[in-house]
């Protein structure tokens, strides 16, 4: 697997990072296949830089807040009306009721919506195969439901947090994978809600418990200095780390 960064600011877009978009690629069957985890506000511009939009495979969202997912509304319009024709359908996987939020969110009636355009379908209870890629949705806790997301390709493991607080889901879903791609959010320290977004210093706690091969600290707001996250994950992880920035690859 190869996974690209094509945003990973937090909250909103950054001054140097739209938000969080990944593509993970993966060849099968004799060809590439290609899925992006969330897109996020901004992400779709970013995305031209690294594969042609038309040539995704599937889309994995991990919630529904607008630094997630936002950008399906553009994406909709490019797999739309693109001169070369009306795109095929592709399936984003999301939580229930993606279609309802995203026809809204660019104001469209529910039906047809974006159904001409995204196959949309709610996360199975077990793992589920798509082309070259095993896929398990882990609930956490986060203000609206959310996901994180286990993704294996043979015997690689790519472990992608999404948005949440410390808990079960979020420690199932990490144990043992090569690439941990996790959200620091917030700052050790602070008076920080409970139940939203991770620390550096939980995260590297928990690469730490999970025995993860390379932990890559991702969705860092504009307003905290991403070196501070990261100097917090090092002070409890002494693996391989690495801040996400737009363009990185990581062979998996």
């Amino acid at each position: 697997m190869r996974l690209t960064v094509v945003g990973c600011s937090g909250s909103y877009p950054g001054p140097d990072s739209p938000a969080s978009c990944y593509l993970l690629e993966a060849e099968h069957e004799g060809r590439t296949w290609r899925v992006l985890l969330d897109l996020g506000s901004g992400a779709l511009g970013s995305l031209h830089n690294f594969a042609d939009p038309l040539a995704i495979d599937g889309v994995l969202l991990s919630h529904l807040h607008a630094d997630h997912c936002l950008d399906l509304c553009g994406y909709y319009v490019l797999r739309r009306y693109h001169p070369s024709g009306h795109a095929p359908i592709i399936p984003v996987w999301g939580p229930a009721g993606t279609a309802e939020r995203l026809a809204g969110a660019y104001d469209l009636a529910p039906e047809p919506g974006m159904h001409e355009e995204f196959d949309f379908r709610t996360y199975p209870a077990e793992a589920f195969t798509f082309g070259p890629f095993t896929v398990e949705a882990f609930d956490v806790v986060h203000p609206v439901p959310a996901y994180s997301l286990r993704i294996s390709c043979g015997d690689k493991v790519l472990a992608y947090s999404g948005d949440c607080g410390p808990c079960d889901g979020l420690e199932r879903a990490m144990v043992g994978a090569d690439l941990m791609l996790a959200e620091a959010a917030f700052c050790d320290g602070e008076e920080n809600p409970e139940d939203l977004h991770l620390t550096g210093v939980e995260v590297g706690d928990l690469a730490t418990r999970a025995a993860v091969g390379r932990l890559v600290i991702t969705h860092v707001p504009p307003w905290h200095d991403k070196q501070r996250a990261y100097d917090e994950a090092r002070s409890r992880w002494t693996g391989p780390l690495d801040l996400a920035r737009v363009g990185a690859v990581y062979e998996i």
